[in-house]
């Protein structure tokens, strides 16, 4: 597996953004409505990755500036790839290319349908924050935020 900074808008980021966007509808009924704008995932205020196996673009994620937070978005293995660690090491990547970026806090949005991966973030450090954007309202949101360490300065 290699993991490559991609924009937003490359190809296959498009492809597997879509594809967690049926991920979303499958689970939720409707596509996740958080308003996004590619140029927010550019660095050096944004990061958009994906992970690649054998060539073929398996997974993504990114970060974008939350104020003084990054705030991670479109977190996604396709279903193929699933099993293999990818989500935890995208995640590893996204909070130490935040931490890096000057951000000294990673925050998030998921829902209860997706307890796969409330127990990846809980796992990986993860505690509950105050509800935050789009779906701060929804009964069904989990916000999750990580105090994250830029590796030289530690």
């Amino acid at each position: 597996m290699r993991i490559e900074v991609t924009s937003y808008d490359h190809p296959d980021a498009v492809a597997l953004i879509a594809e967690v966007q049926q991920e979303y509808v499958v689970r939720y009924g409707d596509v996740d409505g958080t308003p996004v704008d590619p140029a927010e995932f550019a660095p050096p205020r944004g990061l958009f990755l994906v992970a690649y196996v054998d060539g073929t673009p398996a997974a993504c994620g990114g970060w974008r500036a939350h104020g003084a937070d990054a705030e991670l978005k479109r977190m996604y293995v396709s279903p193929a790839f699933r099993g293999r660690g990818l989500a935890r090491a995208v995640l590893e990547a996204l909070e130490r290319t935040a931490a890096e970026a000057g951000f000294a806090r990673v925050i998030l949005e998921t829902g209860q349908r997706q307890p796969e991966a409330i127990a990846l973030y809980r796992s990986s450090g993860y505690e509950p924050v105050p509800s935050f954007g789009f779906y701060a309202e929804a009964p069904e949101a989990v916000h999750l935020g990580k105090v994250v360490e830029c590796p030289s300065m530690r």
